[in-house]
């Protein structure tokens, strides 16, 4: 039985202030920089969205943040720009201690499609290369924690189990767009 603890989104446009905040964000940095010592295996996730992505209510005239289109056959709710390729605010926190994340995943890539999970797009059409490094390294058991519980951190989770990984999460390393908890599976 191997372990590997996931980080998802520790990004700064979901921090306080950021173009996508999660309240309470910053707040998890010290806990999983904490809880990283006991794993042998960590990984990060980072949307990194090109800047014509989708997904952006800023590529659909006439739409807000909020309003859910078709994209590409898929529903799809409309965000403000955020974590942009080579941007600050797609950068990882600055006190997240990334000394010993063995790998980043980018997730959210293709301008046609979100990926909300960390293993997947949204229509699981293509993967990010994340559930073969795991299998590879013989992981049986992940530990999720980031944000947001309501959406990144959820859909890791659900492709985790769907995978046949033991999932767990660590709800005091995550935040959700509703608030502590938000609105987790």
């Amino acid at each position: 039985m191997k372990r590997a603890l996931i980080l998802v989104d520790v990004q700064n446009d979901f921090m306080p202030g950021g173009a996508l905040p999660v309240a309470e964000g910053d707040q998890i940095v010290p806990i999983v920089n904490r809880i990283g010592e006991s794993f042998d295996l960590i990984v990060a996730t980072q949307d990194w969205h090109p800047a014509n992505h989708g997904s952006f209510a800023s590529q659909h005239p006439g739409k807000k943040p909020g309003d859910v289109i078709d994209l590409n056959g898929i529903p799809q709710v409309l965000w403000p720009d955020h974590c942009v390729q080579g941007t600050p605010g797609a950068e990882f926190h600055a006190q997240l201690d990334r000394r010993r994340i063995a790998k980043i995943f980018h997730k959210g890539v293709d301008p046609d499609i979100d990926s909300y999970s960390g293993l997947f797009d949204n229509g699981h059409r293509r993967g990010t290369g994340l559930a073969e490094f795991l299998k590879s390294n013989g992981v049986t058991d992940v530990y999720i924690a980031g944000l947001a519980t309501d959406y990144c951190v959820k859909y890791t989770v659900l492709d985790a189990r769907t995978l046949g990984y033991n999932v767990f999460v660590v709800e005091d390393g995550c935040r959700g767009r509703g608030g502590h908890g938000g609105d987790f599976c």
